[in-house]
């Protein structure tokens, strides 16, 4: 249920949390030298995935009410912790999102520990499968996966129902990413058991067809902890990557690093991926003026 918009208060709390961050906090580029402290605005536009122009109008008390999905995005960027999320949601006039079961919100240390992959894609998902929040490299990776909503967010169901979503990998390994994914999804779910989410993924998963629910039957039971991965690039072929896992206390997020093991051609893959990587993040900052 939506209250009311504190828009004064809202816009002030903003501006106060970008001022106290500087781009290397956020995994950005120092750039050129800055007339104003912390992070300019189309930076966090930029970092939330939002137009600068509806950041700007925020910050100046003069924008709509922000949805709850943006006020996510948002308190993601400013690397808010969970009661400066919850203050942000109040201010916005929505209701903050349940401490327990599913939570979108990921800690400011894990962001962190994102941020410091400058070199190597990064990404950090939940234990149902969505993409959380991706690095440069990542989307240079595996394209952009943050934009899925409801069920879709799930790779795990995108990938029993799209199939697109398995162009990712080579036709060979198939049959393997489906037993990971099952096997991954069975230990999760036993640590929700009374999850509505979950539990709504599993019933839609088993809708999909024999494939999962011959592979549901099977009771495989095994966390992801690494993983060794061939990924399809549109432009440079298959990457032949190791996949380190590192999960937080709740077993609820986890923190995915993508590497090249030494001599492979997957080193000077990486490579061409983070100028890719580079040249993206200095057209935005080109496209953008200063602050």
């Amino acid at each position: 249920m939506m209250g009311s918009m504190d828009q004064k208060e809202l816009a002030d709390f903003l501006r106060r949390r970008r001022e106290l961050l500087q781009p290397t906090d956020v995994g950005l580029p120092p750039g050129a030298r800055r007339r104003t402290p912390g992070l300019r605005r189309h930076e966090v536009a930029q970092l939330a995935g939002m137009s600068p122009d509806y950041y700007i109008r925020l910050e100046q008390a003069r924008s709509p009410q922000p949805s709850p999905q943006m006020l996510t995005a948002l308190a993601r960027a400013l690397r808010l912790n969970r009661d400066e999320r919850d203050h942000l949601f109040h201010l916005a006039g929505h209701p903050a999102p349940p401490a327990f079961g599913a939570d979108d919100h990921v800690s400011p240390g894990l962001l962190r520990l994102l941020d410091a992959f400058t070199t190597l894609p990064a990404q950090i998902i939940s234990d149902l499968g969505a993409v959380l929040v991706q690095n440069q490299m990542a989307v240079a990776l595996l394209g952009e996966q943050t934009v899925f909503t409801g069920l879709a967010r799930s790779f795990t169901y995108r990938w029993f129902t799209d199939p697109g979503a398995r162009n990712l990998y080579p036709p060979e390994d198939h049959e393997h990413q489906s037993r990971v994914l099952v096997a991954d999804l069975r230990a999760a779910v036993a640590l929700r058991p009374h999850d509505p989410l979950a539990g709504k993924l599993v019933q839609a998963l088993h809708a999909t067809g024999t494939e999962f629910t011959a592979l549901w039957d099977r009771h495989d039971v095994a966390v992801r902890r690494s993983d060794r991965k061939r990924v399809v690039h549109p432009a440079l072929g298959v990457i032949d990557v190791d996949c380190e896992v590192l999960t937080t206390a709740r077993q609820d997020q986890r923190l995915l690093v993508f590497t090249a093991r030494p001599g492979t051609d997957a080193v000077g893959q990486l490579e061409l991926l983070r100028v890719i990587g580079s040249q993206d993040l200095a057209a935005a900052e080109e496209a953008s003026t200063a602050d």
